[in-house]
């Protein structure tokens, strides 16, 4: 769609969008009974990440329109997608996001503009000159066709070096531009959409560390001296080895009083029940502690499409309902859940069918392996199962057979052929062959989900 005709379609839906604000408004006021509506009573947004290959399924478009005041595309802005050859823009994926959310009166966040990965090949072979104008030419013409429709970008994505050392991350652009090349971004970024906030966007800063202070050093810097940015993404991916660290509400603080907006981007806590709950708890509550907090996005909407998927570390499990993580972020930001509803999951007599997935390697050799994930039924007949295989990056699938694979990048969502039907304690399994590709690790299975 051009940028004309996107903005004579957002003209003639403006009404709509405004309607549905409207009843998004009037609901909360009511009763902030989901995480938009009561994040929105605090004056913050609640966002998730969403796969615009998602957007077909029922349950998946229902708890995103029902739950979430905001939307980010987990991959479908990114530079191998939407400029896959030089020049030639791709938006359909992300045009379907934008409208969807639209349509609902949510904001959009737009993910990302310059990031050392997720390239397509053609931006590494470029000399310093030629990067330099396909970098800001990137720059325009992604932010050109979406201005007046993103709330924020993430401009420049993780630029740092993890560990102690506060160094910028060899890429493309670092090694060819030097430090610059952030600044020039920012400075590109706002002649494009003068509107949209800025931000820059890295993980393992939660806490005060030598790579957040890096990054809170070039903030500084870049206020003093009159380059656009307006805020500061993080990612708070947080498990059992990575917990919310104690100075979470410190350092958000400290960077929202140089001058900017701060903002949780990409959240999500491996683990479950209570201490999963508590984890969460303390993000919201240290976003809400910090005036500048503007919002929070948890990475995905359910777990069974999460890229963490091992690790269960979403809102809603695989059959998208809210698990106690939920109903805790839901009471820290205000909300009037009713926990005790009868289709909660975890109430007696609910009837929640569940199943298991085990992987055991069953043949391997120099190049490749075949792995299979055996499913078995919980204490109730299943009709139909749904499980995971995230497989380590350099891996590839060449082959599956007793499933039905659905691929999103390096992870297979896989489904019953013949085999969905299994009574109490029963098994069945599919397997797939594999290339190692120069990797002899294990994929990860997710849970396993039931119908």
């Amino acid at each position: 769609m051009s940028m004309t005709l996107r903005r004579l379609t957002r003209a003639a839906t403006a009404g709509l969008v405004a309607a549905a604000a409207l009843t998004a408004a009037a609901h909360s006021a009511e009763a902030a009974d989901t995480l938009g509506s009561a994040a929105a009573g605090q004056g913050r947004y609640f966002g998730t990440a969403v796969a615009a290959n998602h957007l077909g399924e029922a349950d998946y478009t229902a708890t995103l329109d029902r739950e979430f005041s905001s939307v980010t595309p987990e991959n479908e802005m990114k530079w191998d997608a939407t400029e896959p050859s030089r020049g030639t823009f791709t938006f359909g994926s992300a045009d379907r996001i934008v409208d969807h959310a639209q349509s609902q009166g949510m904001d959009v966040r737009g993910h990302t503009l310059v990031w050392h990965s997720q390239l397509p090949s053609w931006v590494g072979s470029l000399g310093a000159s030629d990067l330099r104008t396909a970098m800001n030419a990137h720059i325009n013409g992604l932010m050109g066709h979406y201005k007046g429709e993103i709330h924020s970008w993430d401009v420049v994505n993780e630029a740092f070096q993890d560990g102690g050392s506060g160094a910028r991350r060899s890429s493309p652009f670092q090694d060819k531009l030097g430090n610059g090349f952030i600044e020039e971004a920012f400075r590109t970024a706002r002649a494009a959409d003068p509107a949209a906030k800025l931000c820059y966007n890295d993980y393992n800063t939660d806490g005060v560390n030598a790579k957040s202070n890096a990054v809170y050093d070039m903030v500084e810097d870049f206020k003093s001296r009159g380059v656009p940015i307006d805020c500061v993404g993080f990612q708070s991916h947080f498990n059992s080895n990575s917990p919310v660290p104690s100075d979470y509400r410190q350092n958000l603080q400290r960077f929202a009083d140089l001058g900017v907006d701060v903002q949780i981007t990409e959240l999500d806590v491996e683990g479950s029940g209570s201490a999963q709950a508590a984890d969460y708890t303390k993000v919201v509550e240290a976003c809400l502690a910090v005036s500048r907090c503007t919002g929070m996005t948890v990475w995905g909407v359910t777990d069974k499409y999460s890229w963490r998927s091992g690790g269960t570390p979403l809102l809603f499990d695989g059959n998208y309902q809210e698990k106690p993580a939920h109903d805790a972020v839901l009471s820290a930001l205000g909300g009037s859940g009713d926990p005790g509803d009868p289709g909660d999951p975890g109430d007696p007599g609910d009837g929640t069918l569940s199943c298991t997935a085990t992987y055991t390697r069953t043949a391997d050799w120099s190049s490749g392996y075949n792995g299979q994930v055996t499913i078995t039924a919980g204490d109730e007949p299943i009709s139909s199962w749904t499980t995971t295989v995230t497989l380590p990056a350099q891996q590839s699938v060449s082959s599956l057979w007793n499933g039905t694979p659905t691929r999103s990048g390096n992870v297979m969502t896989v489904r019953p052929s013949w085999n969905g039907t299994l009574a109490v304690g029963a098994s069945t399994s599919f397997g797939f062959t594999v290339a190692k590709n120069g990797s002899d690790a294990a994929p990860a299975v997710g849970t396993c989900t039931a119908s």
